[in-house]
C-alpha cells in the first residue's frame, strides 16, 4: 500500500520543519513541495534538499489544482511520498482534497503539522484564540473584488469575534497584497455599504512575516496604518471585535496599539 506524508513547513524557512517531518522525508520514495499557496519569505531549497537529502519537485497550481494532484498520486500508488506544505498542512483546501483523493484510492495518508499562521498571529498580538470568527481572505481588488471580507468582518463583530484576514498572493507572479491596498478596498465597500464596519477610526491590527526572527506587529486605528510600513510580505490583517481588558493590554504591548483602546473593554 502506499502512502503520502503531508509535511508542514512552518512560517518562515527550511528550519521551520520538524524533526519528525524530516525523518518522513528522507525515508520517502519521492518529495514534493507546493510553494503557491503562502510565502516562506526565507526559504532556501537547496538547504532543505540538504537537510533532507532528496531532491524536491517543485509542483505548480496547475499540477496541483487542475490536474488534481495525478503526480504525486501515482508516485504514491507504489511507495511513500511526502508533500512539503507551507505552515500547517490542510489548511488549504486543495490539499484536502488531495487526501480525500488518495483515501479514494486506498493510499493512507498521515499529516505531520507545522506552525499557522493562525496560531502565530495569535500569540503575537495577545489576542485570545476563542474569540476568534470565520477567517475570510481578501482578494486583489483588480481582479475579483467581493463584498465577502466586508461581509465576514461584520457578521463576525456582531458577535463580539475577532476577524482574521489573509491577504491574497500570487506567488509564481509575486504579487503580494499589501495591508494599505487591503484597507482601500474595505473602505471602499464601506463607501457603497455605510454600515460603519470599516472606517478609518476602525482599530485593526495589521502583521507581517509572523514567524520570522522579525516580524512586525502594529495595532491602530485604520487612517494610520494605512500609512504605516510594515515591510516585506507576507501580511495579515486582523480587525478586532470586543476586547477583553487582558486582549486590550496585550496589544497596547505588544502591537504598539493606542492607549484609548483601554476605554471599551469588557
Amino acid at each position: 500500500m502506499g502512502e503520502i506524508v503531508f509535511v508542514g513547513l512552518g512560517l518562515n524557512d527550511e528550519k521551520g520543519i520538524s524533526l519528525r517531518g524530516l525523518e518522513e522525508a528522507k525515508t520517502a520514495d519521492k518529495v514534493f513541495i507546493e510553494l503557491y499557496t503562502s510565502l516562506l519569505p526565507d526559504l532556501s531549497l537547496k538547504r532543505l534538499e540538504a537537510f533532507c537529502g532528496k531532491q524536491l519537485h517543485v509542483l505548480s497550481r496547475k499540477e496541483l489544482e487542475e490536474k488534481n494532484g495525478e503526480i504525486i498520486l501515482k508516485v504514491a500508488e507504489k511507495g511513500k511520498t511526502v508533500l512539503f506544505v507551507p505552515g500547517d498542512p490542510l489548511i488549504a483546501t486543495t490539499h484536502v482534497a488531495l487526501r480525500m483523493e488518495a483515501e479514494k484510492r486506498k493510499i493512507q495518508t498521515r499529516i505531520i503539522h507545522g506552525a499557522s499562521v493562525l496560531s502565530a498571529i495569535m500569540g503575537l498580538s495577545g489576542l485570545h484564540n476563542y474569540k476568534f470568527g470565520k477567517t475570510v481572505t481578501i482578494p486583489f481588488p483588480d481582479e475579483t473584488p467581493s463584498d465577502t471580507p466586508y461581509q465576514v468582518i461584520s457578521q463576525n463583530q456582531s458577535l463580539g469575534l475577532h476577524t482574521l484576514c489573509l491577504l491574497d498572493i500570487k506567488t509564481e507572479e509575486k504579487r503580494y497584497l499589501n495591508i494599505h491596498d487591503a484597507l482601500d478596498s474595505l473602505l471602499n465597500v464601506e463607501a457603497k455599504k455605510r454600515k460603519k464596519i470599516v472606517t478609518q477610526e476602525t482599530l485593526a491590527l495589521g502583521v507581517a512575516r509572523a514567524g520570522s526572527n522579525r516580524p512586525v506587529v502594529k495595532a491602530d486605528f485604520v487612517k494610520e496604518l494605512q500609512n504605516y510600513d510594515f515591510g516585506n510580505p507576507p501580511y495579515s490583517l486582523v480587525f478586532p471585535g470586543k476586547l477583553h481588558f487582558m486582549e486590550a493590554e496585550a496589544l497596547i504591548c505588544f502591537a504598539e496599539a493606542p492607549e484609548e483602546i483601554r476605554e471599551d473593554v469588557e
